[in-house]
């Protein structure tokens, strides 16, 4: 159990974690596995008994106790998010851990000035409710005083969220016939194609495996299906499997075949220059995939800026209602429990006639 006993230990030493002030936070969260995030950057320091060193250690051993009960991106946001703030505390000399509310309330202003979104904020209070009440402080986001300088960035900012560009069915067989060939032609292809099929969000496309394909012969031929272990809306990871067209099977294949048809591991896999296929691809790479394939496409600048991860899960989702699929077929194909969530990902559908 964590608690305040850390206030009162002179002896032990303390893990700060070696970060730069200026590191882009972004770039933080879409690196390494959290496995890695757990054990680099830090530096064994001597014990100076500061609350600020207090509540780096404190900040460690929470994130080693929630690892497994929350989702690995959420867990670095998490981390991340409150490594700023003990910078933001140690500029104004304030304690970060346990923290006051007018302390929150002048970072929630900072945040404001430094552009921050207000979905961005809300995940930074997200944070700081779940890592108070682990180490048995209390939540100091919920104080009146909080909850009204939110209320004032709301009315500030909007809650307006930025969604990304959709990568539709006709914008899709441009990127496919700007594939290369070689191995990562073939990989992207078969990236581009299952994205599109299972409306994957880019965790879980990362995240499938060799040895939960099903193949089935069918009427229209043979066709292939992928298991979603787990995913955002399946924290108990029950699973859901999900068919492939024979345009996506086939694709499927050949990627197979260019790793000489292995029985088991991770599908979809890094491609060096000189094409070797190397080891895993990280979900921050697919944003990357997609961008290099709308410029080979000769998409415009402005729209190759607001391709993301998710694009073609957007794409996908306008197709579905361009095509007349239901609200529930709709949720239930991209995994959906929020109807909102789905009219936002549509909003900027150019709807057929």
């Amino acid at each position: 159990m964590l608690n305040n006993q850390y206030f009162a230990q002179n002896s032990s030493e303390c893990l700060v974690p070696a970060i730069s002030k200026n590191q882009n936070l972004k770039t933080k969260l879409d690196s390494k596995p959290l496995s890695a995030l757990l054990s680099e950057n830090t530096t064994v320091i001597p014990p100076t008994n500061t609350i600020f060193d207090t509540a780096y250690q404190l900040l460690n051993q929470t994130v080693k106790k929630i690892d497994g009960a929350y989702a690995d991106s959420t867990i670095r946001a998490y981390r991340v998010d409150f490594e700023h703030f003990i910078k933001y505390c140690e500029e104004l000399n304030e304690s970060p851990l346990p923290t006051t509310p007018d302390t929150i309330c002048l970072y929630i202003k900072s945040l404001v000035q430094d552009g921050r979104s207000s979905a961005s904020i809300r995940r930074v209070m997200a944070g700081m409710t779940t890592i108070h009440k682990l180490n048995r402080f209390s939540d100091p986001t919920k104080d009146p005083d909080v909850i009204l300088e939110m209320r004032r960035m709301h009315r500030k900012i909007g809650r307006y969220q930025k969604q990304a560009f959709g990568i539709t069915g006709e914008i899709l067989e441009n990127l496919i016939q700007a594939t290369e060939a070689g191995n990562r032609g073939a990989r992207d292809r078969a990236l581009l194609l299952i994205a599109y099929d299972t409306l994957c969000r880019r965790s879980e496309l990362v995240a499938l495996l060799i040895e939960d394909i099903r193949f089935t012969e069918t009427d229209d031929g043979m066709k292939a299906s992928v298991l979603i272990r787990k995913s955002k809306t399946d924290q108990l990871a029950k699973g859901r499997r999900l068919n492939l067209s024979i345009k996506a099977t086939e694709a499927l294949n050949l990627w197979l075949e260019r790793m000489r048809n292995p029985k088991e591991g991770q599908l979809f896999k890094g491609i060096n220059r000189a094409q070797k296929i190397t080891g895993s691809l990280g979900s921050g790479q697919i944003n990357r995939i997609y961008k290099r394939l709308a410029k080979r496409a000769g998409l415009d600048k402005e729209l190759i800026e607001q391709i993301s991860g998710h694009s073609l899960r957007v794409g996908r989702a306008q197709d579905l209602v361009n095509s007349g699929e239901s609200m529930p077929m709709i949720m239930s194909k991209g995994r959906w429990s929020k109807t909102d969530t789905v009219m936002r990902y549509v909003e900027h559908i150019n709807y057929s006639v």
